[in-house]
């Protein structure tokens, strides 16, 4: 049977080693001092200095060109960089949204306006910005938005909500979609646009919604009466949800979605290895890991080539994320058992911080950049059984 998935290989040429030493060389002292907690949050946690840093050196907006702060390099060398950032746990959050989305997204429908303005500044690191999809009343079906953009005098006005807004109140920007014809009740998928939209504009408050950890990073974000130029729209209008969608490919076809948690299993395997004898039933399971993380690799890589060459890969995105998912959510438990650890998080120890963090905070995995039974929805209907 023939497979409705392509997953082509796609190998990382030899001579972008230098390009990767050189990232772990500056990692190497970038992240001396780094507690297990910071590292636990990697490309969510913000650091607007370690971001500026990363565009000074050129590895934000790596592939774009170079009239808008782009440094012109193919995205395999892109994706050598973004690899050894999240092995190393490094926070990444004030320019990852704009790095991996939103300004592939102005490059591709943005006005040469849009382009000007924002894609420099992304570049450098000094534009934070959120995503604006999900709504408290939708549930997993984001296309039944309410949330609405009305058209004004030089502009639209914006009513509504959203919500697991990944840093909204720290962002300097969103992007949202929005419905600007039709309903939800009626024809859902269709009337729906995007929109730039600046945080600090009058009408927008954030809610931070508090997780088990003690922190905020999600939040629910509320519009009342917002204004926003004309030219705060972001391609066409009633094309949103085209544009989202592919947008999503971007989200869920990244190493984050199964690297997460790499920095744990690295810092546990350290100890386990120290003691001298690894007994077969450990090996044979952190070997399976290892496998399993080589797999999710080389489907990465591929959907990275496939983006690339132009197409949308949706679905071969949607089944790397469920199946990175899964895998980050193991881990905790997978190094626990390994270093026979207790479930106390002790001050100062980086791994027993790293554990504590991640074995509270990978339930939400399943949730970020499309719940699972979202998820497995598109790989049904991928495999012809809706």
């Amino acid at each position: 049977m023939t497979s409705p998935f392509n997953f082509e290989p796609l190998d990382i040429p030899a001579e972008y080693a230098s390009l990767r030493h050189e990232v772990r060389d500056f990692l190497a002292e970038a992240s001396s001092q780094w507690t297990g907690w910071k590292i636990g949050h990697s490309w969510t946690g913000f650091d607007r200095e370690f971001s500026r840093e990363l565009g000074a050196r050129g590895w934000i907006g790596m592939t774009w060109p170079k009239q808008y702060g782009g440094h012109e390099r193919t995205g395999l060398e892109r994706y050598v960089v973004v690899e050894e950032l999240l092995a190393a746990g490094a926070p990444l959050g004030a320019h990852w949204f704009g790095d991996r989305q939103s300004g592939p997204l102005l490059l591709r429908l943005g006005t040469e306006a849009q382009r000007q303005r924002f894609l420099p500044m992304i570049a450098r690191g000094e534009a934070a910005f959120c995503i604006g999809l999900s709504e408290p009343d939708a549930g997993s079906d984001l296309a039944s938005l309410r949330s609405r953009a009305t058209r004004v005098d030089g502009g639209w006005r914006l009513n509504g909500r959203k919500i697991w807004t990944t840093n909204a109140q720290v962002c300097d920007f969103m992007i949202g979609l929005f419905r600007t014809e039709g309903s939800a009740e009626v024809e859902k998928h269709k009337g729906l646009s995007q929109f730039l939209i600046d945080m600090r504009s009058s009408g927008i408050e954030v809610r931070p919604i508090v997780d088990l950890t003690g922190e905020a990073h999600f939040n629910e974000v509320m519009f009342d009466n917002v204004f926003v130029p004309g030219d705060a729209l972001v391609g066409s209008e009633g094309n949103g949800w085209a544009q989202a969608s592919g947008e999503l490919a971007f989200e869920r076809s990244q190493p984050d979605r199964y690297m997460s948690c790499f920095p744990l299993l690295s810092a546990a395997l350290d100890p386990i290895c120290q003691q001298g004898q690894v007994d077969r039933l450990a090996a044979r399971r952190i070997g399976d890991a290892v496998a399993e993380l080589v797999v999710l690799r080389e489907m990465s890589l591929s959907i990275v080539g496939q983006l690339a060459s132009g197409h949308s890969p949706a679905q071969e995105a949607a089944l790397l994320k469920d199946l990175g998912n899964s895998y980050e959510q193991r881990m905790p438990e997978l190094v626990r058992e390994l270093t026979d650890a207790s479930a106390v998080m002790t001050r100062g120890d980086r791994l027993s911080e790293l554990q504590a963090f991640l074995t509270q905070t990978v339930p939400t995995f399943s949730l970020r950049g499309g719940t699972r039974e979202i998820l497995r929805g598109i790989i049904a209907k991928g495999l012809g059984l809706r």
